[in-house]
Parts: structure tokens; C-alpha cells; sequence
């Protein structure tokens, strides 16, 4: 593998181990629930950083823009607004059907369309030379992919084993029929985030970096512009709650502010990160880039899981389960990894 490759894939895993991890403050909070931290995380993780980046680091950027034209944009930003309501069903799916089916279906769903997707339809700039689905390197890729649901499949079973081990019940409510549905929807959704990226980013790129912006700051304005869709729900869905729930004092509360406020910085950094890694693997970089990154992303929540005590005291199968989906999610990133070296060859 290319050295430009190896810190793709490199650069892909570090951002999802990031974004898997990136919640763990608030495991810190006391007072906030989901609304209070979403509000501000989502604030400075989706609109704040990329701006600021964006409006600092790239000299003339609303002119930049201008020469884009308004097909990138709108397209980026729709791919995000789904993603923006894969966010908000995830959440309501959480109490329908309970977090582990919930995080199988979303995650099976997402990872699989986002990896299979850009090799059917072409996405921009080095992407649109993507191999084809049934290529050797897309089989390889797709390969990973398989080994990787296996792995997803294996993380629920433990988290239900789990919860029986530790005497718990997962709390639902409402029809679960409709929760799965909507799971369904969330799941074919969240990758939305990673289309925004790579069906828009080569028009952004190249202006921001033709107006003097280096390569960091001209992906951050990808995301800067491309993620207000998402950010629309991410958002409004919060001040919903926190009307609703009139607890928009408790925001007052400078710890649990100042622990969201870490969580959005890492989830901004965690997103650019992704894209980086993306075109650093060249041609193969929308699907091995994504897929790589779920794995990772899922190998970064667990760690978290287990720092913070989660599995103290549960032994036996749960147990198991848990350390083989941790083999089969590192083992499908090397896989798909794999797949970048037969695009070389």
C-alpha cells in the first residue's frame, strides 16, 4: 500500500475511534439529558468549528462559494438534512425498540449503503473513478462490509446479553412495529453524512484552495456549508425538547456546558477527519473510507463502554460475544483496507 493510502486508512481509523469515543463526556453529566448537551454539541460541532475554520483559514470564502454555483450546495446539504433526521428517529427508535436493535439496524443499514452507494453512482473529483461494485477490489471491500455486520450483529447480542447479566431491561414504548420502521429509515438515512462529503466535495475543494486555502481549511468549508441541513434538525430538534420540557435553565449549568462543548470540538474534528482520510485513499476512498471508519467508530464506543465500567461484573457469553465482535471489526477493516492495495496493483 501507497504510503498516501496507509495514512488514509491511518487517518479514517483515528477519526472513528474519535467519534466512537467522542460521547464519552457525557457520561460525566449529571443535570443534562439529551437535549440540554445536543444542543450545544451540535451547535459547535456542526455549525461553530467548520465556520470559524472556514471564515479564518480560507481567504475569500463566500466568493469561493459564488464560483461553486448552487448544485454542490444544495445536494450536500440534502444528503445532511437526512442525516439530520436519521439523528432525531435514532433517538425516538432508542425508546420504541431500545438502544442495541436500534445501533444493529442503524449501523448494519448505514455502513452497507454508505460503502455500496459510491460505487454504483460515481461521487466527485478522485471519486468518480471509483472500481465498480463487482470489480476485485469492490468485492474485497464488500468482503470487509460482511464481516463487519457480522461484528455489528455480535455487539447488539452482547448488549442484550448484558443487560440480562446485569439484571436490566431495556425501556420501550410505543408501538414496535413503527420503532422498527423508523430504525429502518434512520439506518438507509445516516449515511447521509458521508454523501455530502463525497458527492460535493471536488467543486468546494478547488475553489477554496484556487482563492489560497491549504487542504485542511478547503475540506473544513465542504462540511461548513454542506452540513446546515443537518444542523437545521439538529438543532431545532433540542430547542423542541427543551421547550417542551421547560428546562432551559439547566443550560446554566457551566461544567455540563463545558463537557459539551469538548463533545461537539471532537465530533468536528472527527468529521474532517473522515473526509481527509477519504481522499487520501484516492479513487476507492468513499467506500473504503466510510467503511473503515464505521468500524472504527463502533470499536471507539465500546472502549468507552468499558472505561466506563459498563461490563463490570458481567461474565460469560455477553462477555465473549463482545471481545469476538471486537476481532471481526478490526479484522473487517483490515479487509477492506485490502481492497485499496488490488486498486494499486
Amino acid at each position: 500500500m501507497d504510503p498516501n493510502a496507509l495514512l488514509g486508512v491511518l487517518t479514517d481509523v483515528c477519526a472513528g475511534l474519535l467519534m466512537g469515543s467522542s460521547a464519552w463526556p457525557i457520561k460525566l453529566m449529571h443535570r443534562f439529558k439529551y437535549e440540554h448537551w445536543a444542543i450545544v454539541a451540535n451547535t459547535v460541532g456542526i455549525v461553530l468549528v467548520p465556520w470559524c475554520v472556514t471564515l479564518l483559514f480560507c481567504p475569500n470564502a463566500f466568493a469561493a462559494y459564488r464560483e461553486v454555483g448552487w448544485e454542490p450546495l444544495v445536494k450536500s446539504n440534502l444528503w445532511s438534512l437526512g442525516w439530520g433526521v436519521a439523528n432525531v428517529l435514532a433517538m425516538i427508535c432508542f425508546l420504541r425498540i431500545g438502544f442495541s436493535l436500534t445501533n444493529a439496524v442503524l449501523t448494519g443499514l448505514g455502513a452497507s449503503l454508505g460503502v455500496i452507494l459510491p460505487m454504483l453512482v460515481k461521487g466527485s473529483g478522485l471519486f468518480k473513478d471509483a472500481p465498480d461494485l463487482i470489480s476485485p477490489a469492490g468485492l474485497t471491500v464488500l468482503a470487509g462490509v460482511a464481516v463487519m455486520l457480522v461484528g455489528v450483529v455480535l455487539v447488539s447480542l452482547a448488549g442484550f446479553g448484558k443487560a440480562r447479566a446485569q439484571g436490566k431491561q431495556e425501556a420501550t414504548s410505543g408501538s414496535f412495529a413503527a420503532g422498527l420502521v423508523m430504525a429502518i429509515l434512520a439506518g438507509v438515512l445516516s449515511s447521509g453524512i458521508s454523501f455530502a462529503f463525497v458527492y460535493s466535495q471536488k467543486p468546494i475543494v478547488t475553489a477554496m484552495k484556487d482563492n489560497g486555502a491549504s487542504e485542511i481549511a478547503a475540506n473544513f468549508a465542504v462540511w461548513a456549508v454542506g452540513l446546515l441541513g443537518g444542523a437545521l434538525v439538529n438543532i431545532l430538534y433540542p430547542v423542541y425538547l427543551l421547550t417542551k420540557n421547560r428546562s432551559w435553565h439547566i443550560l446554566l449549568d457551566a461544567k455540563e456546558v463545558l463537557l459539551s462543548l469538548i463533545a461537539g470540538v471532537s465530533f468536528a474534528v472527527a468529521v474532517a477527519g473522515m473526509g481527509k482520510g477519504m481522499l487520501l485513499l484516492g479513487t476507492l476512498g468513499a467506500s473504503l473510507g466510510f467503511g473503515v471508519q464505521q468500524a472504527s467508530q463502533m470499536l471507539g464506543g465500546q472502549a468507552v463502554g468499558f472505561i466506563a465500567g459498563e461490563w463490570r461484573g458481567v461474565r460469560g457469553a455477553p462477555r465473549l460475544m463482545m471481545y469476538w465482535a471486537i476481532v471481526l471489526l478490526i479484522v473487517a477493516a483490515v479487509i477492506m483496507a485490502a481492497g485499496k492495495t488490488i486498486t494499486t496493483n
